[in-house]
């Protein structure tokens, strides 16, 4: 998806920026996916390696996205962007080697509570109190969806993955915050190129580390797989971005953990049980409700 020039961005039907953050859910479930399935043949590191050489292509290939990409006003918030949430996703893609990935991406998308804060703190962004009933159902629904019957989400067996895994939504949050403050002057392609290029530095040190001699060809699939549903998740997240708070796309991208089980139990063969599946049902009741209640979008100016 090409992002539209900033100049025809405020023209879009008032819903539409939701839609889009709902269209990048579904692709951050299928990454998600395809990445624990890449797990069986590379690590974490040198899948999120291979995302984000996918990912900087186009922009390195095509002279116009190029210029894009390298138009831009403030290089501290690109900077700040793509540092923290290039190490959002390594760490993330991490963990979704070493623990399932329903938790995993329970873990990694609590980031709303953190670009909350940031945002509150860095951005002076405030929110429709009518939104905090659904939070509380969109949390709830998460917490049953993702860990109802995994009693590794107690104290006692929340290991360094799991600790990863979160840590990884603090830095996301933060990332989130900064590409916020970025859509006020700078353009989807010079927040994408920042992503990718930080992202890729990032992951390189640790992608050298045991280089399989050759990759059969479903691990190339699921590689590619993982690079096309990134590519699609971030630039619909990204070019939405200007007209959504972080807790209106926050809270639609949770449909991206309801969906991450339910490919899991469909492709991994990951049980889901009744309680999990009431959690399911809840997220998506709150997703409804923030759409249904959300202040009708303005571009950020």
């Amino acid at each position: 998806m090409v992002p539209l020039p900033i100049g025809r961005e405020s023209r879009l039907p008032p819903r539409y920026p939701l839609l889009l953050i709902a269209l990048s859910a579904v692709c951050f479930a299928l990454m998600g996916v395809a990445t624990k399935l890449a797990a069986g043949y590379l690590s974490g590191g040198q899948i999120s390696f291979a995302r984000f050489v996918a990912m900087l292509a186009p922009v390195l290939l095509v002279p116009s996205l190029r210029r894009r990409a390298t138009t831009f006003e403030r290089g501290d918030l690109l900077l700040y962007r793509g540092v923290l949430g290039g190490l959002a996703a390594l760490i993330y893609f991490l963990a979704i080697q070493h623990i399932p990935i329903g938790l995993a991406t329970l873990l990694n998308f609590t980031s709303p509570v953190f670009s909350v804060i940031f945002a509150a703190l860095f951005l002076r962004e405030g929110f429709d109190p009518r939104l905090l009933a659904p939070v509380a159902v969109v949390l709830a629904g998460v917490a049953l969806a993702a860990g109802a019957d995994a009693p590794s989400l107690g104290a006692a067996s929340f290991g360094r993955w799991e600790l990863a895994a979160l840590g990884s939504a603090v830095l996301a949050g933060a990332a989130v915050t900064a590409v916020r403050a970025a859509r006020r002057t700078e353009s989807s392609w010079s927040i994408y190129g920042s992503f990718s290029l930080f992202g890729l530095l990032a992951a390189a040190p640790v992608a050298l580390v045991d280089l399989p001699a050759r990759l059969p060809a479903i691990a190339w699939l699921w590689l590619a797989l993982v690079a096309a549903s990134a590519i699609a998740a971030q630039l619909l997240m990204t070019f939405a971005y200007r007209w959504v708070t972080n807790l209106q796309a926050g809270i639609v991208l949770q449909l991206t953990v309801v969906l991450s089980l339910a490919a899991g139990t469909l492709g991994l063969g990951e049980r889901l049980t009744a309680l999990q599946t009431v959690g399911c049902a809840v997220t998506l009741a709150g997703v409804i409700g923030v759409i249904l209640l959300h202040a009708p979008p303005r571009a950020v100016t």
